[in-house]
């Protein structure tokens, strides 16, 4: 089914590559206007019929300066963020603190900037405008072993869901949560390199990564993409405020 998006107007974070990629590919095949930013302009190069810019959205500035140019938009998709690798007693309050300023500032920074337009485009349209936020299972879902920082904020991106969802759940605002588990995407192989040069070998390190999926196989990022169309459609219009998980089992 094509045309899933027609006439709406998109925002996706991280969109030069891995989900974020995906997701804005799949917004543009369901005919939305889509805006794809990411802090590397390059990244963005071969993502046809989309507008691109670069965005650091670390600054407070530079996102609502973006979201000024934008203007009025229907759906926001927040997927850029960073895995910190380590347990409580490897993670330094600055590791800490940036993983919490990419993972879930950023978060807020953007809902904050594009929130407004898309309250006046919802009562202006009498539709649903749309928020997508990019959790995972390591969370307050399941605790993943050596990830002390990411589950930590990705559990708090899981909670600013619910409570953004909760607050303008009456305005025409949803608010929704995806949860992936592991998911191929250039980060996750550089994560399989890096740890394959401690374990004897990177296809020892895929072995890993595998074996603990349930369904024998790591996801893909157009799986993530599909459930994202599926929560920027109208056809999600009676789902806000959900942590729906995209895991292949992980989290059973």
């Amino acid at each position: 089914m094509a045309g899933r998006l027609k006439g709406k107007i998109a925002v996706v974070t991280a969109a030069g590559q891995g989900i974020g990629r995906a997701i804005a590919e799949a917004f543009v095949a369901e005919g939305a206007t889509v805006h794809a930013s990411d802090i590397a302009r390059d990244k963005l190069d071969g993502l046809a019929r989309a507008k691109k810019a670069k965005l650091d959205i670390l600054s407070t500035r530079a996102v609502e300066a973006y979201a000024a140019k934008v203007g009025e938009i229907d759906i926001l998709v927040n997927v850029a963020g960073f895995v910190h690798h380590g347990t409580v007693l490897d993670t330094s309050e600055k590791d800490l603190d940036f993983s919490f300023d990419l993972n879930v500032k950023s978060m807020h920074r953007m809902i904050r900037a594009f929130l407004p337009g898309m309250l006046a485009r919802a009562k202006a349209g009498g539709t649903s405008s749309s928020i997508v936020n990019m959790s995972s299972g390591a969370s307050s879902i399941k605790g993943a072993a050596n990830r002390y920082a990411y589950g930590t904020t990705k559990a708090a991106v899981i909670g600013l869901t619910k409570s953004v969802a909760i607050d303008f759940i009456r305005q025409g605002i949803r608010c929704n949560a995806i949860c992936p588990g592991t998911v191929r995407s250039p980060s996750w192989e550089a994560r399989v390199e890096e740890l394959g040069r401690t374990m004897g070998g990177t296809e020892k390190a895929l072995e890993m990564f595998v074996s603990r999926q349930p369904m024998g196989r790591v996801g893909e990022a157009s799986e993530i993409a599909a459930l994202a169309v599926y929560l920027a459609s109208d056809e999600s219009a009676f789902t806000t405020g959900t942590a729906m998980t995209i895991d292949g089992g992980w989290s059973l």
